[in-house]
């Protein structure tokens, strides 16, 4: 982000809107423990039969760990259920033309990795719903930036601290502004953009508008 920007945001730094902050963070804590409770109980089932599809579908575990950073700078294991094959490295290190758009967009429009159930399970957001657990245990919310692996901070340059001072999200701006279809710049820009306009109101909306996105499957691959 820029001085200009930071110097402009800064200004904002008052009682009312510090108050207006903490309200907003209250807020959206008894949000992300109230759905996320409600929602576990609702989809249990369906956790236990996604996981026994990614079983069956090939071999190795049904959830995938995958090391993000968090709030603060830590790190943790972000939950999803595994949707790619056990071997995804090696055959990612046989293509050095997927490597090399991997490493420079952390993204596979046509990706060999991936199973056969994974790729429907991607197209409709259901691989992520374990998440529901990071969300439970305060690591994640229901709405945040994207989560992102530790090499990639310095990608964010002098935005990195700035990102880091919320914790990450489920679903955010760039899931409903085209996911997967979005660049990495793009990606990156809108995870700032959230976090220097985030409030409790555009937690709500970005909630609403996840759910047609997801059904259109819009961006998904």
């Amino acid at each position: 982000m820029s001085n200009e920007r930071t110097a402009e945001l800064n200004l904002l730094v008052s009682p009312v809107h510090a108050v207006r902050n903490t309200r907003d963070e209250t807020l959206k804590a008894i949000m992300d423990f109230s759905l996320t409770v409600i929602g576990l109980v609702l989809i249990s089932p369906l956790l236990l039969i996604l996981a026994v599809i990614v079983k069956l579908d090939s071999p190795g575990p049904a959830l995938y760990r995958r090391r993000v950073m968090g709030r603060g700078g830590t790190q943790f294991d972000a939950f999803k259920f595994r949707t790619m094959l056990v071997n995804g490295d090696a055959i990612l290190a046989a293509h050095p033309e997927l490597r090399a758009e991997w490493e420079r967009e952390q993204k596979l429009k046509d990706d060999p990795r991936i199973t056969r159930s994974g790729r429907w399970m991607r197209k409709l957001s259901l691989d992520e719903l374990p998440q529901l657990f990071n969300v439970l245990g305060g690591q994640m919310s229901l709405v945040g930036p994207r989560m992102i692996a530790p090499v990639e901070l310095a990608r964010y340059g002098n935005d990195a601290m700035e990102l880091m001072s919320v914790k990450p999200g489920i679903t955010g701006l760039w899931q409903v502004s085209g996911r997967s279809d979005l660049g990495y710049a793009d990606r990156a820009r809108l995870d700032m953009e959230y976090v220097c306009t985030r409030s409790f109101r555009l937690d709500l909306k970005l909630l609403l508008l996840t759910l047609p996105t997801v059904i259109m499957k819009k961006g998904a691959y």
